[in-house]
């Protein structure tokens, strides 16, 4: 929303007490004192630009602390009304601000979150299932999961659905004809070559997620939805204001990466710390993902200044390679930044296939169709980021607390690959570092996995699919037909999220494709003589008597430091597994519905889509749980990125009770990954903060507000909403 021009003046005697470095004052409406509103300062005198957001406590009081010198614009938003005007202010100052109320539920909905405005949506209703082609819904949906499944993986899974640039639909004329256009042309054509290629591809993903689906079905769905939305439908409820600990959030924002596009960079994921040991770089730099543009993003929180750092060309070694598509980064004890590569190139090594240079190989070769890389950047060293090759793909990555700092990763379809970082460190030799195993499930109940990949049930070749999530298989099954009890099953899924239990060292990954509905979880115990001592479990959410799941689409997960496993469903829900529960854990009937005990589940919050029962109109990415209690929620809290309504959401574990930190401006905040940093264990709730960006991986900035670049955003919660 525009704001209008400066009007009120500041108050001439401070109402409260406030640090020079602070803007303190009061929201009033023509109802009284707004209590639980957002209070948001911006500035573009520093060398980025610059905002934090508090929310208002009792009697509409507000301070806005520790701001850096600078001119404000200070304003208001909260539900129930309409964006006040701003305020001219400077650190020391106590304003008044008048916030207007909305003048119709019309106008007070327009700032609500993507999801309440999909849960007005209308998937086509249980009768439609299966399909029959005839029906509109294509015939290899079975269940209306499925369908959604489908609709929401592929649209929300690269920007909200409700927000208003989706839910308006622009023109006049049929509004399924204008649903088709709207998918065919997507954003538009781009002037850029390469990310016009990049524009067509996701073009095309749109029309593949409306074929799969059925497109017949997935217009009429969309087309109703836009068109009732058109007439003046409304969602049942308001979001709810801030209440309790989530008005003592704090929000700070920077405006990141800006470039020659003038996108932001389209940030993927960020990093600022080690996970193991949030006190690694320590007030340091920010990292980030320039997916698109083939670089690492930078920012100081201290001096506001941005930049970038080019990823190379591995083969030929070119000084910038822009379509790399670094993904996703991980920092180690060091401080170096570990980035999985999505686009690599050249020729894979031949260790990577030939048993006399790997016992890896030996065990299991792989017959890699290009060379695949992760990337190394040391900003201590201050020299180029260095591409080392690997034998199995990467997408997500995560450190174990070994002597080895072992570091793994998901992204196959056939293994789960890991590096050796100590081993690299003192030999630099790649092919000592690295290993990977196969997915084999222990059939036989022996306690070991027959070291002869052909006689394994289900045996595939020994290729990986690599090259990211785009090139993963949409079909088949996780586990196939079992043809021989007595020998073991080797397992094909495209892993997503992935994280390790520090406790036992195993290493747990979403089984992310080849079937959103249900999708589950994949267990590795790598063992102490890798490869041969890897084994491998599987477990799906439970499966009903219908043939419908207790939740599906999983993408991310994390384990905590009990080693209960934490995984985030695109079905709007939050899993709970706990293996220590599983009656069976292998054998025959170990192939995913087998602990239906590990499991609970947890609806996210907010509304549901119309007439759905299972899950809400909410869709995580990823997930991370706080093992230092970094955000002051508690040990172990874990905390969803909720991509469809413009908040994180962390989960009470012991009380199942959520709290909602909601980023109010732009709206549009579309997390990937978080991370928690400690700068300073002495300083309090100052000291320490939770790390996210509006990660916009594949996707215009016209979906964030007002077609403002991303932000990187850093989370703290105080004592009250007063704290300074």
């Amino acid at each position: 929303m525009q704001h209008l021009a400066l009007t009120f003046a500041l108050l001439a005697t401070p109402a409260s007490a406030i640090d020079p470095d602070g803007i303190s004052g009061r929201v009033v409406s023509s109802r009284g004192p707004e209590v639980g509103v957002w209070v948001i300062a911006e500035t573009t005198d520093l060398p980025t630009e610059f905002s934090r957001i508090v929310v208002t406590g009792d009697d509409g009081r507000f301070v806005i602390p520790d701001l850096p010198k600078a001119n404000y614009r200070v304003w208001v938003r909260g539900y129930g009304l309409r964006d006040s005007e701003t305020v001219a202010a400077a650190p020391g100052q106590d304003i008044a601000l008048t916030a207007p109320i909305a003048e119709s539920p019309a106008e007070a909905a327009e700032i609500y979150p993507a999801n309440y405005w999909f849960s007005l949506f209308h998937p086509p209703g249980a009768a439609s299932f299966p399909g029959t082609g005839k029906n509109g819904v294509a015939p290899a949906i079975a269940t209306q999961q499925e369908w959604l499944a489908a609709i929401k993986e592929e649209c929300i899974g690269c920007h909200p659905m409700g927000d208003a640039f989706t839910r308006n639909l622009p023109g006049i004329g049929d509004p399924i004809a204008l649903w088709a256009k709207r998918l065919a042309e997507g954003r538009g054509p781009d002037p850029d070559e390469y990310l016009e290629t990049m524009q067509k591809g996701q073009r095309q993903r749109m029309v593949n997620a409306f074929a799969a689906a059925g497109t017949d079905s997935a217009l009429a769905s969309f087309a109703d939805w836009t068109t009732r939305i058109e007439q003046g439908a409304l969602p049942a409820a308001a979001p709810p204001r801030p209440a309790g600990v989530e008005r003592n959030v704090v929000l700070s924002m920077w405006a990141w990466s800006l470039n020659e596009h003038g996108d932001g960079g389209a940030i993927h994921d960020e990093i600022t710390t080690d996970k193991r040991d949030p006190t690694v770089n320590a007030n340091g730099v920010v990292y980030g993902t320039q997916y698109r543009y083939g670089r690492i993003a930078t920012l100081d929180p201290k001096t506001h200044v941005t930049g970038t750092v080019d990823i190379p060309g591995y083969d030929p070694p070119i000084p910038h390679r822009r379509i790399s598509m670094p993904h996703n980064p991980m920092a180690d004890h060091k401080g170096r930044v570990w980035n999985t590569i999505v686009t690599s190139e050249g020729l894979a090594p031949s260790y990577c296939l030939e048993a006399s240079e790997s016992p890896f190989a030996a065990y299991f070769p792989r017959r890699l169709p290009t060379g695949l890389q992760i990337a190394l950047y040391d900003p201590a060293a201050q020299k180029p980021v260095q591409l080392i090759p690997t034998c199995f793909g990467t997408h997500h990555l995560a450190f174990d607390t070994d002597a080895d700092h072992t570091l793994y990763f998901s992204g196959d379809t056939s293994v789960i690959g890991w590096f050796k970082v100590a081993e690299w460190d003192r030999t630099q030799d790649a092919n000592r570092a690295q290993g990977w195993c196969p997915m084999v499930l222990d059939t036989n109940g022996d306690g070991v996995i027959s070291p002869d990949h052909t006689r394994w049930n289900g045996a595939s070749d020994t290729e990986t699919a690599g090259g990211g999530e785009e090139n993963a298989s949409r079909g088949g099954q996780v586990v196939g037909a079992i043809t021989d009890p007595k020998a073991d099953t080797q397992i094909t899924a495209f892993t997503y999220g992935l994280n390790v239990d520090y406790n036992d060292h195993s290493v747990w990954a979403v089984a992310w494709r080849p079937k959103l509905v249900p999708s589950g979880l994949v267990r590795m115990d790598v063992g102490a003589e890798a490869p041969q001592s890897c084994k491998t479990e599987y477990f799906e959410p439970p499966r009903r008597a219908d043939g419908t799941y207790a939740a599906y689409n999983a993408r991310g997960l994390d384990v905590d430091s009990k080693g209960v496993v934490w995984v985030g469903f695109g079905s709007g829900q939050l899993g709970r597994f706990e293996r220590a529960k599983c009656r069976v854990l292998n054998g025959i009937t170990a192939t995913g519905q087998h602990c239906p005990e590990g499991w609970t589940f947890y609806d996210m919050p907010g509304p549901k889509i119309a007439g759905v029962a299972d899950g809400t109109a909410d869709w995580p990415y990823l997930i991370w749980v706080d093992l230092h209690n970094v955000l002051g929620l508690g040990r172990d809290v874990p905390i969803l990125d909720a991509n469809n309504s413009d908040s994180l959401a962390a989960l009470d574990p012991a009380t199942g009770k959520w709290t909602v930190i909601r980023v109010p401006y732009p709206a549009g905040f579309y997390p990937r990954g978080m991370d928690g940093r400690i700068d300073d264990a002495t300083a309090g709730w100052k000291g320490r903060g939770v790390w996210a960006a509006y990660g916009m991986a594949q996707n215009a900035t016209k979906h964030i507000e007002g077609g403002l670049p991303g932000r990187l955003v850093k989370v703290q919660i105080r004592p009250d909403p007063l704290a300074h």
